[in-house]
């Protein structure tokens, strides 16, 4: 069977199911409600959060704050992605305008490793990918590998509750959840204070208090501040 009327055949399943068009309506909210107030603060040309200039994620969204009217127009930008996915008859070209923006959310909250979207950013990405998805048969067009299937509308939805899939889907987000939370061995945090309060649990505190105060204090980078870290890692430990 050619991957096209597989994927076909799987998506008309999935479009007959009731749980999952509900799944697709909640994902269609939730997305629109992380936009909209992040958008609105942008087009108001107030900055986004109260992040020390010193910090990673800081520094970006400082300079980003002073780019003019590109800053608003993220907003306008994020706004109307998320106002598309509330109205049924543009939600595919909300989520398609969607995706891009939430995958460099996503991207540079991993790089600068930031408390505030480190966890929603990803779950957003797969809520957006799987919108993406539900539409596979108004984007299937675009696909190199699509070949014309002809399917048959069943009369009435099926009220089967899709365990499997739900199960998946919980344990995905526990895996993700678990890899994001255990991957980085240290974190700039959003504070000096939250910086310094995951030392008394480290092994080197000292040099943990170093990559904090590169962080917090002298406003380096956190290739430059995870340096002096690591350095600091390598000196022994004084024991007094």
């Amino acid at each position: 069977m050619r991957i096209s009327s597989t994927l076909d055949q799987l998506h008309y399943q999935a479009k007959q199911n009731r749980w999952l068009r509900y799944f697709a309506v909640f994902n269609r909210i939730a997305l629109a409600a992380g936009f909209l107030p992040s958008g609105f603060v942008k087009i108001m040309g107030e900055r986004f959060t109260d992040l020390s200039v010193n910090h990673p994620m800081g520094h970006y969204l400082e300079a980003l704050h002073l780019t003019g009217y590109y800053y608003p127009f993220i907003g306008v930008v994020q706004v109307t992605a998320a106002i598309l996915l509330l109205i049924p008859r543009t939600a595919t070209l909300g989520a398609v305008l969607y995706f891009p923006i939430i995958l460099n959310i996503c991207i540079l909250s991993l790089a600068v490793r930031f408390d505030g979207s480190l966890l929603s950013s990803p779950l957003m990405v797969l809520a957006n990918l799987y919108l993406l998805c539900w539409d596979y048969d108004k984007l299937k067009f675009i696909l190199p590998f699509n070949q014309p299937t002809i399917l048959q509308k069943p009369k009435a939805l099926s009220n089967k509750f899709p365990t499997i899939f739900f199960a998946g889907a919980a344990a995905t987000v526990i895996i993700l959840v678990l890899i994001i939370t255990n991957v980085y061995n240290i974190m700039p945090r959003n504070t000096l204070s939250d910086c310094k309060q995951q030392c008394s649990n480290s092994n080197n505190p000292g040099a943990c208090n170093v990559f904090c105060n590169c962080i917090h204090e002298k406003g380096q980078s956190l290739t430059k501040s995870l340096d002096e870290y690591n350095k600091a890692l390598k000196k022994p430990v004084r024991i007094k």
